[in-house]
């Protein structure tokens, strides 16, 4: 008896492995629907105000539209890292814009949590806690930190989703009109849809002070649809990509340096009075010595 016993919770902690394996690639595919081209729609609306202020002016609501080329990055067995490049302006000769960056990493323990004002905390979580759970993490034009969150990718009823709260900087529409609010509480859903993904969004602007509760001044709704079309059509942006690759590969590396001193972070705002954007953007800046000396520059110490 005590021999089918031992037996039977073996093959019941196999079938326990195999489920968690297939679960995890079902997670990976999910992530990896979201390469491609896509036609891409930009939706954002104030919803609620609790500002005190009477002369209180809500942000503007915004639409927008663009062609984003969603470029498979790095597939490893705990990482999926895809770069999104904008490819905007007349189809015969597009300007080319690098976008954002999400990689998503499978238990991932080590988070950098935006706290406000250039900041960023260092958390290092149990296992225990990101369980089976993959961790998104955004990053800046520059490849700087933006927000990351860890939750479990859902399939139910037809349905592929991944949906966390965390805290991240104001987006880059409001940063540079709005001085009112310094943290963006992020709700964020990513689900895969028969024809794309959509990215919807549950916002609240915070004001964050030392030593103070947060502030709440308004809520925001975001909605952004990602329609898949032709790869020809991102054409231009895959063509650049593979021009421009060897570059951001080492502009990760130099980010990978930093994050791998699991400390806390602060980042200066501008050097010599320039975005490091505005450097890593330029052709002067293609060697590693001088992709390290200016992201170093960056780094508050």
């Amino acid at each position: 008896m005590r021999q089918l016993s031992i037996f039977s919770l073996l093959i019941l902690a196999f079938s326990m492995h195999g489920n968690a394996q297939s679960k995890k690639k079902q997670d990976a595919e999910a992530i990896k629907k979201m390469c491609g081209c896509y036609e891409v729609t930009f939706n954002f609306a104030e919803t609620f105000n609790y500002s005190e202020d009477s002369l209180y002016k809500p942000s503007k609501t915004k639409r927008d539209k663009g062609l984003e080329w969603a470029q498979l990055v790095e597939d490893d067995k705990n990482k999926i890292a895809i770069q999104h490049i904008l490819q905007v302006g007349d189809s015969s000769k597009p300007h080319i814009v690098k976008h954002w960056r999400q990689d998503w990493l499978y238990e991932n323990t080590d988070f950098y949590m935006f706290n406000g004002d250039n900041t960023w905390k260092y958390v290092s979580k149990p296992k225990s806690e990101v369980k089976e759970q993959w961790t998104q993490k955004v990053y800046q034009v520059d490849d700087s930190p933006r927000y990351e969150g860890t939750a479990t990718w859902v399939h139910v009823d037809g349905k592929s989703y991944w949906e966390n709260i965390t805290d991240a900087p104001l987006p880059r529409r409001e940063y540079t009109k709005r001085s009112d609010y310094n943290v963006t509480v992020r709700g964020n859903r990513h689900e895969i849809t028969k024809n794309g993904w959509v990215h919807d969004q549950d916002n609240a602007k915070v004001i964050r002070e030392d030593g103070k509760s947060d502030v709440i001044l308004a809520k925001e709704k975001g909605y952004n649809t990602y329609v898949q079309v032709d790869d020809s059509r991102c054409k231009a942006a895959a063509t650049w990509w593979k021009e421009n690759q060897g570059k951001w590969a080492l502009v990760r590396a130099k980010w990978s340096d930093v994050y791998n001193r699991n400390q806390n972070l602060a980042l200066e705002p501008k050097v010599e009075n320039k975005q490091l954007y505005k450097y890593l953007f330029s052709d002067d800046y293609n060697k590693a010595d001088d992709i390290n000396k200016v992201i170093e520059s960056f780094v508050k110490k």
